[in-house]
Protein backbone atom coordinates (compact mmCIF):
# COMPACT_ATOMS: atom_id res chain seq x y z
CA UNK A 1 0.00 0.00 0.00
CA UNK A 2 1.94 3.23 -1.23
CA UNK A 3 1.03 6.92 0.92
CA UNK A 4 1.27 9.97 -0.97
CA UNK A 5 0.80 13.11 1.21
CA UNK A 6 0.74 16.81 0.10
CA UNK A 7 -0.30 19.93 2.22
CA UNK A 8 -2.98 22.75 0.89
CA UNK A 9 -5.30 25.54 2.17
CA UNK A 10 -8.35 25.03 0.54
CA UNK A 11 -10.67 22.14 2.11
CA UNK A 12 -13.75 23.24 -0.18
CA UNK A 13 -11.03 23.00 -3.55
CA UNK A 14 -9.88 19.51 -2.59
CA UNK A 15 -13.55 18.27 -1.62
CA UNK A 16 -14.90 19.55 -5.02
CA UNK A 17 -11.48 17.72 -7.03
CA UNK A 18 -12.55 14.16 -4.77
CA UNK A 19 -16.00 14.45 -5.60
CA UNK A 20 -16.00 14.84 -9.59
CA UNK A 21 -16.32 12.92 -12.35
CA UNK A 22 -15.48 14.76 -15.07
CA UNK A 23 -12.86 13.01 -16.76
CA UNK A 24 -11.68 16.31 -18.46
CA UNK A 25 -11.32 18.38 -15.07
CA UNK A 26 -9.52 15.70 -12.85
CA UNK A 27 -6.47 13.42 -13.59
CA UNK A 28 -7.89 10.24 -13.02
CA UNK A 29 -11.58 9.87 -13.97
CA UNK A 30 -13.28 9.06 -10.77
CA UNK A 31 -16.48 6.88 -11.48
CA UNK A 32 -17.94 6.35 -8.23
CA UNK A 33 -16.71 8.69 -5.28
CA UNK A 34 -18.23 7.61 -1.98
CA UNK A 35 -17.59 8.04 1.80
CA UNK A 36 -16.06 4.63 3.56
CA UNK A 37 -14.50 6.49 6.67
CA UNK A 38 -14.30 9.82 8.85
CA UNK A 39 -15.04 11.31 11.77
CA UNK A 40 -17.95 10.46 14.12
CA UNK A 41 -20.33 13.21 12.58
CA UNK A 42 -20.06 12.95 9.27
CA UNK A 43 -20.71 9.26 8.85
CA UNK A 44 -23.67 10.26 11.33
CA UNK A 45 -24.93 12.48 8.09
CA UNK A 46 -23.82 10.66 5.39
CA UNK A 47 -23.94 6.84 3.27
CA UNK A 48 -22.25 5.06 1.02
CA UNK A 49 -24.29 6.96 -1.75
CA UNK A 50 -22.28 8.54 -4.60
CA UNK A 51 -21.22 12.26 -3.48
CA UNK A 52 -22.21 14.97 -5.56
CA UNK A 53 -20.65 19.04 -5.47
CA UNK A 54 -23.03 19.56 -3.16
CA UNK A 55 -21.93 17.26 -0.66
CA UNK A 56 -18.70 18.45 -1.15
CA UNK A 57 -18.84 21.94 0.00
CA UNK A 58 -21.43 21.07 2.73
CA UNK A 59 -18.25 18.04 4.02
CA UNK A 60 -15.44 21.02 3.58
CA UNK A 61 -17.09 23.31 5.56
CA UNK A 62 -18.03 20.96 8.51
CA UNK A 63 -14.37 19.88 8.21
CA UNK A 64 -13.07 23.51 8.39
CA UNK A 65 -15.22 24.75 11.16
CA UNK A 66 -12.36 24.66 13.73
CA UNK A 67 -10.34 26.65 12.15
CA UNK A 68 -12.71 29.25 11.37
CA UNK A 69 -13.98 29.10 14.90
CA UNK A 70 -10.66 29.40 16.54
CA UNK A 71 -8.83 31.31 13.61
CA UNK A 72 -6.04 29.12 13.88
CA UNK A 73 -3.53 29.99 11.20
CA UNK A 74 -1.39 26.35 10.35
CA UNK A 75 2.05 28.03 8.10
CA UNK A 76 4.40 25.98 6.21
CA UNK A 77 8.22 26.98 4.89
CA UNK A 78 7.91 27.98 1.52
CA UNK A 79 10.56 27.52 -1.47
CA UNK A 80 11.37 29.10 -4.86
CA UNK A 81 13.55 27.81 -7.27
CA UNK A 82 16.32 30.49 -8.48
CA UNK A 83 17.58 29.49 -11.80
CA UNK A 84 20.36 31.59 -11.80
CA UNK A 85 21.89 29.96 -8.15
CA UNK A 86 20.16 26.59 -9.44
CA UNK A 87 18.83 26.08 -5.95
CA UNK A 88 15.86 25.96 -3.61
CA UNK A 89 15.75 29.56 -1.81
CA UNK A 90 13.40 30.14 1.42
CA UNK A 91 9.77 32.08 0.49
CA UNK A 92 8.44 32.60 3.67
CA UNK A 93 5.33 30.89 4.96
CA UNK A 94 2.32 29.92 3.17
CA UNK A 95 -1.31 28.47 4.56
CA UNK A 96 -0.40 24.72 4.89
CA UNK A 97 -4.05 23.77 7.31
CA UNK A 98 -5.34 20.28 4.78
CA UNK A 99 -3.62 17.04 4.74
CA UNK A 100 -4.48 15.28 2.21
CA UNK A 101 -3.16 11.82 1.46
CA UNK A 102 -3.52 8.64 -0.97
CA UNK A 103 -4.13 5.28 -0.18
CA UNK A 104 -3.28 2.85 -2.94
CA UNK A 105 -2.70 -0.73 -4.09
CA UNK A 106 -0.54 -1.94 -6.49
CA UNK A 107 -3.00 -2.82 -9.55
CA UNK A 108 -1.82 -6.42 -9.28
CA UNK A 109 -3.69 -6.93 -5.53
CA UNK A 110 -6.94 -6.19 -6.90
CA UNK A 111 -9.65 -4.26 -5.04
CA UNK A 112 -10.55 -3.87 -1.02
CA UNK A 113 -14.73 -3.88 0.10
CA UNK A 114 -15.59 -0.25 1.65
CA UNK A 115 -15.53 -2.28 5.07
CA UNK A 116 -12.08 -3.70 4.84
CA UNK A 117 -10.96 -0.02 3.44
CA UNK A 118 -12.95 1.65 5.93
CA UNK A 119 -10.97 -0.11 8.97
CA UNK A 120 -7.46 0.54 7.16
CA UNK A 121 -8.54 4.21 6.82
CA UNK A 122 -9.48 4.56 11.03
CA UNK A 123 -6.00 2.91 11.52
CA UNK A 124 -4.52 4.66 9.17
CA UNK A 125 -5.45 8.59 10.85
CA UNK A 126 -4.95 6.77 14.57
CA UNK A 127 -1.50 5.75 14.05
CA UNK A 128 -0.59 8.72 12.10
CA UNK A 129 -2.10 10.91 15.45
CA UNK A 130 -5.16 12.65 14.00
CA UNK A 131 -7.87 11.30 16.33
CA UNK A 132 -8.28 11.29 20.33
CA UNK A 133 -6.45 7.93 19.86
CA UNK A 134 -3.41 10.38 20.10
CA UNK A 135 -4.53 11.50 24.00
CA UNK A 136 -5.74 15.19 22.34
CA UNK A 137 -8.65 16.56 20.72
CA UNK A 138 -9.05 14.80 17.08
CA UNK A 139 -9.18 16.29 13.91
CA UNK A 140 -12.27 16.26 11.78
CA UNK A 141 -11.05 13.75 8.25
CA UNK A 142 -12.81 12.18 6.18
CA UNK A 143 -11.98 9.11 3.50
CA UNK A 144 -13.40 9.16 0.61
CA UNK A 145 -13.12 5.57 -2.13
CA UNK A 146 -12.37 6.81 -5.67
CA UNK A 147 -12.48 3.25 -7.29
CA UNK A 148 -10.08 2.24 -9.37
CA UNK A 149 -7.62 4.48 -11.36
CA UNK A 150 -6.79 4.42 -14.70
CA UNK A 151 -3.75 2.44 -14.46
CA UNK A 152 -5.54 -0.04 -12.17
CA UNK A 153 -4.97 1.18 -8.59
CA UNK A 154 -7.77 0.48 -5.88
CA UNK A 155 -7.23 3.53 -3.96
CA UNK A 156 -9.07 5.57 -1.57
CA UNK A 157 -7.93 9.75 -0.56
CA UNK A 158 -8.21 11.18 2.80
CA UNK A 159 -8.81 14.85 3.90
CA UNK A 160 -7.83 16.26 7.42
CA UNK A 161 -8.03 19.33 8.80
CA UNK A 162 -4.63 20.19 11.26
CA UNK A 163 -6.64 22.20 12.99
CA UNK A 164 -8.38 19.78 15.64
CA UNK A 165 -11.76 20.77 17.53
CA UNK A 166 -10.23 22.77 20.48
CA UNK A 167 -8.25 25.04 18.30
CA UNK A 168 -4.51 23.46 18.42
CA UNK A 169 -2.76 22.41 16.29
CA UNK A 170 -1.68 19.14 14.90
CA UNK A 171 1.69 18.27 14.46
CA UNK A 172 2.57 16.65 10.92
CA UNK A 173 6.60 16.54 11.96
CA UNK A 174 7.79 13.45 10.10
CA UNK A 175 4.89 12.62 8.68
CA UNK A 176 6.08 11.58 5.40
CA UNK A 177 8.25 8.35 7.24
CA UNK A 178 5.69 7.86 9.96
CA UNK A 179 3.11 6.90 6.73
CA UNK A 180 5.13 4.46 5.02
CA UNK A 181 5.63 2.69 8.08
CA UNK A 182 2.13 2.86 9.42
CA UNK A 183 1.46 1.28 5.76
CA UNK A 184 4.15 -1.58 6.59
CA UNK A 185 1.94 -2.37 9.66
CA UNK A 186 -1.45 -2.32 8.07
CA UNK A 187 -0.28 -4.48 5.08
CA UNK A 188 0.82 -7.32 7.24
CA UNK A 189 -2.64 -6.45 9.68
CA UNK A 190 -5.00 -6.39 6.94
CA UNK A 191 -3.12 -9.34 4.71
CA UNK A 192 -1.99 -7.15 1.82
CA UNK A 193 1.28 -7.12 -0.16
CA UNK A 194 3.96 -6.21 2.11
CA UNK A 195 6.57 -3.56 0.48
CA UNK A 196 10.26 -4.12 1.49
CA UNK A 197 11.23 -1.28 4.39
CA UNK A 198 14.65 -2.25 2.82
CA UNK A 199 14.93 -1.27 -0.77
CA UNK A 200 13.39 1.55 -2.59
CA UNK A 201 13.21 2.04 -6.23
CA UNK A 202 12.58 5.46 -7.83
CA UNK A 203 9.23 6.01 -9.88
CA UNK A 204 8.17 7.67 -12.76
CA UNK A 205 5.53 10.50 -13.69
CA UNK A 206 3.06 9.97 -15.59
CA UNK A 207 3.47 12.91 -18.08
CA UNK A 208 7.17 11.09 -18.92
CA UNK A 209 5.90 7.54 -19.53
CA UNK A 210 3.20 9.37 -21.99
CA UNK A 211 5.67 11.43 -23.41
CA UNK A 212 8.10 8.24 -24.35
CA UNK A 213 5.09 5.95 -25.00
CA UNK A 214 4.30 8.77 -27.56
CA UNK A 215 7.23 9.12 -28.86
CA UNK A 216 7.85 6.07 -29.22
CA UNK A 217 11.30 5.51 -27.12
CA UNK A 218 12.01 4.12 -23.74
CA UNK A 219 11.94 6.25 -20.84
CA UNK A 220 14.69 8.80 -20.61
CA UNK A 221 15.43 8.16 -17.25
CA UNK A 222 15.32 4.36 -18.34
CA UNK A 223 17.84 4.73 -20.30
CA UNK A 224 20.13 6.85 -18.78
CA UNK A 225 20.08 4.85 -15.72
CA UNK A 226 21.18 1.82 -17.60
CA UNK A 227 24.41 3.68 -19.30
CA UNK A 228 25.29 5.05 -16.03
CA UNK A 229 25.29 1.82 -14.19
CA UNK A 230 26.99 0.19 -17.45
CA UNK A 231 30.04 2.72 -17.33
CA UNK A 232 30.16 2.99 -13.46
CA UNK A 233 30.50 -0.41 -12.95
CA UNK A 234 32.81 -1.18 -15.79
CA UNK A 235 35.46 1.86 -14.42
CA UNK A 236 38.03 1.52 -11.66
CA UNK A 237 38.35 5.13 -11.24
CA UNK A 238 35.67 8.62 -11.44
CA UNK A 239 38.28 9.94 -14.20
CA UNK A 240 37.60 6.43 -16.12
CA UNK A 241 33.64 6.67 -15.31
CA UNK A 242 33.39 10.18 -17.17
CA UNK A 243 35.13 8.82 -20.14
CA UNK A 244 33.08 5.69 -20.21
CA UNK A 245 29.48 7.73 -19.96
CA UNK A 246 30.14 10.11 -22.58
CA UNK A 247 31.60 6.86 -24.43
CA UNK A 248 28.25 5.61 -24.41
CA UNK A 249 26.64 9.52 -26.10
CA UNK A 250 25.32 10.66 -23.05
CA UNK A 251 26.13 14.22 -22.13
CA UNK A 252 27.75 14.95 -18.98
CA UNK A 253 28.10 17.68 -16.39
CA UNK A 254 29.41 18.14 -13.22
CA UNK A 255 27.67 19.80 -9.84
CA UNK A 256 30.43 22.21 -8.16
CA UNK A 257 30.39 22.43 -4.85
CA UNK A 258 29.77 26.51 -3.88
CA UNK A 259 32.73 28.93 -4.59
CA UNK A 260 34.37 26.11 -6.88
CA UNK A 261 35.55 24.79 -10.13
CA UNK A 262 37.22 21.76 -8.91
CA UNK A 263 35.40 20.05 -5.98
CA UNK A 264 32.63 18.17 -7.45
CA UNK A 265 29.87 17.32 -5.44
CA UNK A 266 27.10 15.62 -7.85
CA UNK A 267 26.43 15.24 -11.38
CA UNK A 268 23.82 15.33 -14.16
CA UNK A 269 23.11 13.24 -17.33
CA UNK A 270 21.27 13.47 -20.21
CA UNK A 271 20.60 11.78 -23.76
CA UNK A 272 21.96 14.06 -26.31
CA UNK A 273 19.37 15.44 -27.82
CA UNK A 274 17.83 15.82 -31.75
CA UNK A 275 18.67 18.63 -33.68
CA UNK A 276 16.95 21.71 -32.61
CA UNK A 277 15.96 19.91 -29.55
CA UNK A 278 17.28 21.13 -25.65
CA UNK A 279 19.04 18.40 -23.75
CA UNK A 280 17.13 16.83 -20.59
CA UNK A 281 19.09 16.34 -18.06
CA UNK A 282 18.81 14.15 -14.74
CA UNK A 283 20.50 14.10 -11.44
CA UNK A 284 22.12 10.68 -10.70
CA UNK A 285 20.32 10.77 -7.72
CA UNK A 286 17.14 10.85 -9.60
CA UNK A 287 17.64 8.04 -11.88
CA UNK A 288 18.05 5.46 -8.52
CA UNK A 289 19.57 5.85 -4.95
CA UNK A 290 22.58 3.68 -5.62
CA UNK A 291 23.72 5.91 -8.74
CA UNK A 292 24.19 8.79 -6.78
CA UNK A 293 28.03 10.01 -7.16
CA UNK A 294 28.91 9.61 -3.07
CA UNK A 295 27.54 6.45 -3.66
CA UNK A 296 29.46 5.47 -7.04
CA UNK A 297 32.88 6.57 -5.35
CA UNK A 298 32.70 3.78 -2.79
CA UNK A 299 33.84 1.78 -5.36
CA UNK A 300 37.19 3.66 -6.91
CA UNK A 301 40.37 4.53 -5.50
CA UNK A 302 40.34 7.73 -3.63
CA UNK A 303 43.64 9.55 -3.86
CA UNK A 304 44.64 13.38 -5.01
CA UNK A 305 45.68 11.94 -7.82
CA UNK A 306 42.68 10.33 -8.66
CA UNK A 307 40.61 13.45 -7.56
CA UNK A 308 42.89 15.66 -9.88
CA UNK A 309 42.42 13.29 -13.07
CA UNK A 310 38.85 13.10 -12.49
CA UNK A 311 38.12 17.05 -11.70
CA UNK A 312 40.07 17.41 -15.59
CA UNK A 313 37.75 14.88 -17.06
CA UNK A 314 34.46 16.71 -15.42
CA UNK A 315 35.61 20.05 -16.73
CA UNK A 316 35.98 18.55 -20.23
CA UNK A 317 33.00 17.04 -19.86
CA UNK A 318 31.07 20.03 -18.91
CA UNK A 319 32.61 22.56 -22.10
CA UNK A 320 32.06 19.70 -24.51
CA UNK A 321 35.55 19.48 -25.11
CA UNK A 322 38.33 16.53 -25.83
CA UNK A 323 38.67 14.05 -23.08
CA UNK A 324 41.40 15.27 -20.82
CA UNK A 325 43.12 11.18 -21.18
CA UNK A 326 43.01 9.25 -23.99
CA UNK A 327 45.59 6.80 -22.46
CA UNK A 328 42.67 5.12 -19.93
CA UNK A 329 42.21 1.63 -19.71
CA UNK A 330 38.57 1.71 -21.38
CA UNK A 331 41.29 1.95 -24.99
CA UNK A 332 43.34 -0.79 -23.81
CA UNK A 333 41.70 -4.82 -24.65
CA UNK A 334 41.22 -7.09 -21.88
CA UNK A 335 43.71 -10.05 -21.81
CA UNK A 336 42.06 -13.39 -22.66
CA UNK A 337 42.77 -14.80 -19.55
CA UNK A 338 40.42 -12.22 -17.95
CA UNK A 339 37.06 -14.20 -18.81
CA UNK A 340 38.51 -16.87 -16.82
CA UNK A 341 39.55 -14.80 -13.89
CA UNK A 342 35.77 -12.84 -13.94
CA UNK A 343 34.06 -15.97 -14.18
CA UNK A 344 35.85 -17.47 -10.99
CA UNK A 345 35.51 -14.96 -9.28
CA UNK A 346 31.52 -15.20 -10.15
CA UNK A 347 31.18 -18.47 -9.58
CA UNK A 348 33.19 -17.94 -5.59
CA UNK A 349 30.92 -14.52 -5.42
CA UNK A 350 27.09 -16.65 -6.24
CA UNK A 351 28.99 -19.37 -3.52
CA UNK A 352 29.83 -17.10 -0.73
CA UNK A 353 26.49 -15.13 -1.04
CA UNK A 354 25.03 -17.88 0.11
CA UNK A 355 26.45 -17.12 3.32
CA UNK A 356 25.85 -13.93 4.17
CA UNK A 357 22.46 -13.35 6.53
CA UNK A 358 19.69 -12.22 5.03
CA UNK A 359 19.60 -9.01 7.02
CA UNK A 360 23.29 -7.79 5.67
CA UNK A 361 21.34 -5.46 3.40
CA UNK A 362 24.37 -3.52 2.43
CA UNK A 363 26.18 -6.65 1.22
CA UNK A 364 23.69 -7.60 -0.87
CA UNK A 365 22.80 -5.03 -2.37
CA UNK A 366 26.96 -4.19 -3.37
CA UNK A 367 26.54 -7.69 -5.23
CA UNK A 368 23.43 -6.14 -6.44
CA UNK A 369 24.84 -3.72 -8.43
CA UNK A 370 27.87 -5.57 -9.76
CA UNK A 371 25.96 -8.11 -11.40
CA UNK A 372 23.27 -5.48 -12.51
CA UNK A 373 26.14 -3.23 -13.78
CA UNK A 374 27.41 -6.11 -15.68
CA UNK A 375 23.65 -6.85 -17.31
CA UNK A 376 24.02 -3.60 -18.17
CA UNK A 377 27.21 -3.41 -19.93
CA UNK A 378 26.11 -6.24 -22.26
CA UNK A 379 22.71 -4.46 -23.21
CA UNK A 380 24.41 -1.70 -24.10
CA UNK A 381 27.02 -3.51 -25.95
CA UNK A 382 24.33 -6.05 -27.57
CA UNK A 383 20.86 -4.88 -27.78
CA UNK A 384 19.90 -1.90 -30.31
CA UNK A 385 16.35 -1.62 -28.28
CA UNK A 386 16.05 -2.58 -24.43
CA UNK A 387 15.73 -6.35 -24.43
CA UNK A 388 15.93 -9.00 -21.43
CA UNK A 389 19.63 -8.01 -20.88
CA UNK A 390 18.00 -4.71 -19.98
CA UNK A 391 15.43 -6.10 -17.95
CA UNK A 392 17.53 -8.51 -15.96
CA UNK A 393 19.92 -5.50 -15.06
CA UNK A 394 17.02 -3.35 -14.23
CA UNK A 395 15.53 -5.84 -11.61
CA UNK A 396 18.53 -6.63 -9.88
CA UNK A 397 19.18 -3.06 -9.33
CA UNK A 398 16.23 -2.93 -7.23
CA UNK A 399 18.06 -4.51 -4.78
CA UNK A 400 20.76 -2.53 -5.22
CA UNK A 401 18.98 0.47 -3.90
CA UNK A 402 18.26 1.10 -0.43
CA UNK A 403 16.02 3.26 1.12
CA UNK A 404 18.82 4.57 3.97
CA UNK A 405 21.75 3.56 3.19
CA UNK A 406 24.15 5.09 5.86
CA UNK A 407 22.00 2.78 8.27
CA UNK A 408 23.64 -0.32 6.98
CA UNK A 409 26.97 0.15 7.60
CA UNK A 410 29.50 -1.49 5.41
CA UNK A 411 29.50 -4.40 2.97
CA UNK A 412 31.35 -7.59 3.38
CA UNK A 413 34.70 -8.38 1.76
CA UNK A 414 33.47 -10.30 -1.83
CA UNK A 415 35.00 -11.56 -4.60
CA UNK A 416 34.81 -8.81 -7.31
CA UNK A 417 33.42 -8.98 -10.35
CA UNK A 418 33.59 -5.01 -11.13
CA UNK A 419 35.52 -5.92 -14.65
CA UNK A 420 32.95 -8.13 -15.79
CA UNK A 421 30.81 -4.98 -17.00
CA UNK A 422 34.22 -3.89 -18.35
CA UNK A 423 34.45 -7.50 -20.52
CA UNK A 424 31.30 -6.66 -21.81
CA UNK A 425 32.13 -3.13 -23.09
CA UNK A 426 35.04 -4.58 -24.79
CA UNK A 427 33.61 -7.55 -26.21
CA UNK A 428 31.82 -8.15 -29.64
CA UNK A 429 28.56 -6.64 -30.49
CA UNK A 430 27.81 -9.72 -32.75
CA UNK A 431 29.20 -12.63 -31.56
CA UNK A 432 28.51 -14.68 -28.87
CA UNK A 433 31.25 -16.72 -27.40
CA UNK A 434 32.08 -19.96 -25.11
CA UNK A 435 33.37 -17.71 -22.76
CA UNK A 436 30.31 -15.33 -22.55
CA UNK A 437 28.10 -18.26 -21.57
CA UNK A 438 30.39 -19.47 -19.09
CA UNK A 439 30.49 -16.03 -17.48
CA UNK A 440 26.39 -15.86 -17.79
CA UNK A 441 25.99 -19.03 -16.05
CA UNK A 442 27.61 -17.80 -13.06
CA UNK A 443 25.99 -14.30 -13.37
CA UNK A 444 22.33 -16.09 -13.30
CA UNK A 445 23.68 -18.29 -10.34
CA UNK A 446 23.96 -15.11 -8.85
CA UNK A 447 20.99 -14.09 -9.62
CA UNK A 448 19.37 -17.12 -8.02
CA UNK A 449 21.42 -16.02 -4.73
CA UNK A 450 19.72 -12.64 -4.88
CA UNK A 451 16.23 -14.31 -5.56
CA UNK A 452 16.63 -16.97 -2.78
CA UNK A 453 17.39 -14.43 -0.06
CA UNK A 454 13.97 -12.40 -1.12
CA UNK A 455 12.12 -15.57 -1.11
CA UNK A 456 13.46 -16.52 2.36
CA UNK A 457 13.03 -13.04 3.69
CA UNK A 458 8.97 -13.39 2.76
CA UNK A 459 9.78 -10.66 0.16
CA UNK A 460 7.80 -12.69 -2.28
CA UNK A 461 6.88 -10.04 -4.91
CA UNK A 462 11.25 -8.59 -4.87
CA UNK A 463 11.79 -12.90 -5.41
CA UNK A 464 9.13 -13.25 -7.96
CA UNK A 465 10.14 -10.47 -10.13
CA UNK A 466 13.64 -11.78 -10.35
CA UNK A 467 12.65 -15.34 -11.16
CA UNK A 468 9.86 -14.12 -13.91
CA UNK A 469 12.91 -12.04 -15.82
CA UNK A 470 15.24 -14.96 -16.19
CA UNK A 471 12.70 -17.54 -16.98
CA UNK A 472 10.38 -15.46 -19.58
CA UNK A 473 12.94 -13.05 -20.27
CA UNK A 474 16.55 -14.54 -19.92
CA UNK A 475 15.83 -17.65 -20.94
CA UNK A 476 14.94 -17.23 -24.90
CA UNK A 477 18.49 -15.14 -24.89
CA UNK A 478 20.65 -18.01 -23.34
CA UNK A 479 19.13 -20.47 -25.77
CA UNK A 480 20.51 -18.81 -28.38
CA UNK A 481 24.49 -18.78 -26.79
CA UNK A 482 26.90 -21.90 -27.59
CA UNK A 483 27.44 -24.12 -24.97
CA UNK A 484 30.39 -23.91 -22.28
CA UNK A 485 32.98 -26.21 -21.74
CA UNK A 486 33.79 -26.83 -18.23
CA UNK A 487 37.61 -26.52 -16.51
CA UNK A 488 39.84 -29.32 -17.17
CA UNK A 489 37.62 -30.97 -19.39
CA UNK A 490 40.89 -31.34 -22.03
CA UNK A 491 41.88 -33.68 -18.95
CA UNK A 492 39.07 -35.94 -18.44
CA UNK A 493 38.69 -38.92 -20.13
CA UNK A 494 36.02 -39.05 -22.98
CA UNK A 495 33.43 -41.05 -20.66
CA UNK A 496 33.62 -38.66 -18.06
CA UNK A 497 30.96 -36.10 -17.10
CA UNK A 498 28.70 -34.34 -19.16
CA UNK A 499 29.34 -30.07 -19.70
CA UNK A 500 27.12 -29.07 -17.15
CA UNK A 501 23.86 -27.26 -18.18
CA UNK A 502 23.43 -24.25 -19.99
CA UNK A 503 22.38 -20.57 -18.56
CA UNK A 504 19.05 -21.33 -20.15
CA UNK A 505 18.88 -24.63 -18.63
CA UNK A 506 19.08 -22.84 -14.78
CA UNK A 507 16.38 -20.22 -16.60
CA UNK A 508 14.04 -23.20 -17.44
CA UNK A 509 14.05 -25.39 -14.82
CA UNK A 510 13.09 -22.78 -12.31
CA UNK A 511 16.03 -21.12 -11.29
CA UNK A 512 18.04 -24.44 -9.62
CA UNK A 513 21.44 -23.09 -9.61
CA UNK A 514 24.66 -25.15 -10.46
CA UNK A 515 26.15 -25.19 -7.25
CA UNK A 516 29.60 -27.23 -7.66
CA UNK A 517 32.44 -26.31 -9.64
CA UNK A 518 33.23 -23.31 -12.30
CA UNK A 519 32.08 -23.58 -15.81
CA UNK A 520 34.56 -21.31 -18.19
CA UNK A 521 36.13 -22.47 -21.65
CA UNK A 522 39.37 -24.40 -21.74
CA UNK A 523 40.50 -22.26 -24.40
CA UNK A 524 39.73 -18.63 -22.91
CA UNK A 525 38.29 -16.70 -26.19
CA UNK A 526 40.17 -13.68 -26.73
CA UNK A 527 37.80 -10.22 -26.71
CA UNK A 528 37.43 -8.29 -29.72
CA UNK A 529 38.67 -4.83 -29.17
CA UNK A 530 36.27 -2.47 -28.95
CA UNK A 531 35.28 -0.06 -31.70
CA UNK A 532 34.88 3.44 -31.18
CA UNK A 533 31.45 4.88 -33.33
CA UNK A 534 29.74 8.18 -33.11
CA UNK A 535 26.96 8.22 -30.42
CA UNK A 536 24.47 8.64 -33.12
CA UNK A 537 25.71 5.50 -35.04
CA UNK A 538 24.80 3.35 -31.77
CA UNK A 539 21.54 4.78 -30.70
CA UNK A 540 20.09 4.83 -34.24
CA UNK A 541 17.84 1.82 -33.18
CA UNK A 542 14.25 1.82 -33.07
CA UNK A 543 13.14 3.00 -29.32
CA UNK A 544 16.23 5.22 -28.62
CA UNK A 545 16.86 9.00 -29.21
CA UNK A 546 20.15 9.99 -31.38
Amino acid sequence: MIPNITRGSRMAGLMVYLVSTDADKTKNAHTDPHLVAGDAAIMAWYDDGVLDKDDAAAIAKHLDQPRKAFGVEVLQKDFRWDPVKKERLPNGHKQADVWHCSLSLRAEEGSLTDQQWGDIANDFVDAMGFTEASGKAQCRWVAINHGTSEKGNHHIHLAVSLVREDGTKASTHGDYAKAQKTCRTLEAKYGLEELSTVHATRGYERAEKATAARDQREMHRSSLARKVRASAAASSSEAEFVRRARDTGLLVRPRYAKNTTDVIVGYSVAERPKPGERPIWFGGGTLATDLRLGQLRQDWIDTPHAATEAAAEWNAAARNKRKASTTGSENTTPSADAWVEYTRNATALADQLRTIPGDDHATWAKAAREVSGAFAAWSYRLEPTPGPLAATAAELSRTAQLRAPRQHGKPAALPSIAGTAMLFLAASSKDKTAAQTALMVQLINTAFAVYEMHAQAGRAREAQRIRSVVENQLAPFTATMPKPVPVGAEQQPATGAAAPPRAVDIARRGMTPIRPGSVVPTTPTPATPARTSPPARRDSGPGLDR
